[in-house]
């Protein structure tokens, strides 16, 4: 048991970590390339402030219109976000584990909160879930790696939840958090998942576009 917690917690969380780097590296060049290669003319409209505004207005909520047209939507993409990205770096758990190998600590969440946080993920990747099988309109673009991206998103969450609550063998539970955690890890610059990071290079390819060339809003 200690032999496999010390290989999850070391080399195979190493290698997550550096998969995770390197296809963020790699999806960056490709996204340059793909860009430039056909049409080099794209690059020359490039704005700051219509890219900059672009970003803004679709990280407000409500602020766009496709935004205001589904409100439920918003709501609970917007609160999933928020918790699916503050939930981790503020876990007293994890700023602890850092603490000890890092000598860095900041503030960290009062546990009910995270406990609280850590279930509307779960929840809103249900909500996501029943979403593309209710609603014709996003069943029509739905396949699998959905539903499989769905899974590995609430995968280190619920696990974790689960070994902090110590159910079902708090280390084997524990195991399965950072596993799952790392395989989320690694798999974001390989999914769709990846819009964490290109959101804010296509967002602003795509508002200096409207904005520049089209004088129109893209919202």
């Amino acid at each position: 048991m200690n032999v496999i917690y010390q290989f999850v917690a070391g080399p195979l969380a190493w290698a997550a970590f550096i998969l995770f780097l390197s296809g963020i590296f790699l999806r960056m060049i490709q996204l340059f390339v793909k860009v430039n290669q056909p049409e080099k003319f794209l690059l020359h409209y490039f704005s700051l402030r219509y890219g900059l505004r672009s970003i803004i207005r679709w990280l407000t909520p409500f602020a766009t219109t496709n935004w205001r047209k589904h409100p439920v939507f918003t709501v609970v993409t917007f609160i999933f976000h928020g918790c699916l990205l503050i939930t981790p770096v503020f876990l007293s758990g994890h700023v602890v584990l850092i603490d000890e190998a890092w000598s860095l600590s900041w503030w960290t969440l009062p546990d009910g909160l995270a406990d609280l946080m850590t279930l509307i993920v779960i929840g809103s990747c249900v909500f996501f879930g029943i979403r593309r099988i209710v609603r014709p309109e996003v069943r029509f673009v739905t396949d699998a790696s959905d539903f499989i991206l769905l899974v590995i998103v609430a995968a280190p969450f619920i696990t974790g939840f689960l070994a902090y609550n110590q159910w079902f063998g708090a280390t084997w539970m524990t195991i399965a958090h950072m596993l799952s955690g790392q395989i989320l890890l690694a798999a974001i610059p390989f999914t769709r998942l990846n819009h964490i990071i290109l959101f804010f290079f296509s967002r602003a390819y795509m508002g200096s576009e409207f904005g520049k060339v089209r004088h129109a809003r893209d919202w």
